[in-house]
């Protein structure tokens, strides 16, 4: 009887390990990079190993973009004027903000599997897409040059 109580106890106080596959979704962990992180070389590649960036199937991104900009200035896109839908034709609205943005653009030129993936690393500014909630931007749909 001792015992079958200390083993409740202890499933009751184990720990649960983390879900391998739970990642972070928002934007702010996948798309947010402010201030620019200062990794001299191979900036995506490291940025998308830190962040966990990848497909749901587990392989590359073809494409991922950082946007480099105060987190408040992102939340304010969700008030611009300029609502309209969204590029990939869902049913959802998307704002664009009304100044352009540095970004950085993570092309794949490596890799299928994560997290065995290689980016080609440029720069760009441009406006950008996002869908919001009562609470701020939820997902980063694109950006306009």
């Amino acid at each position: 009887m001792i015992l079958m109580v200390i083993i409740f106890l202890l499933l009751l106080f184990w720990e649960k390990e983390p879900d391998e596959d739970l990642v972070l979704t928002s934007i702010e962990h996948s798309n947010v990079d402010y201030p620019k992180s200062r990794i001299p070389v191979r900036y995506c590649n490291s940025m998308i190993l830190q962040r966990i960036i990848r497909e749901p199937n587990h392989t590359c991104k073809k494409e991922h973009i950082f946007i480099h900009e105060r987190p408040q200035k992102i939340n304010s896109i969700c008030v611009s004027p300029r609502k309209m839908a969204c590029p990939n034709h869902s049913t959802f609205f998307c704002f664009q903000s009304e100044t352009k943005f540095k970004m950085t653009r993570c092309q794949l030129i490596g890799g299928t599997i994560y997290p065995a993936c290689r980016y080609h690393v440029s720069s760009l500014e441009g406006y950008v897409l996002v869908t919001c909630d009562n609470l701020g931007p939820v997902n980063f749909q694109g950006f306009v040059e």
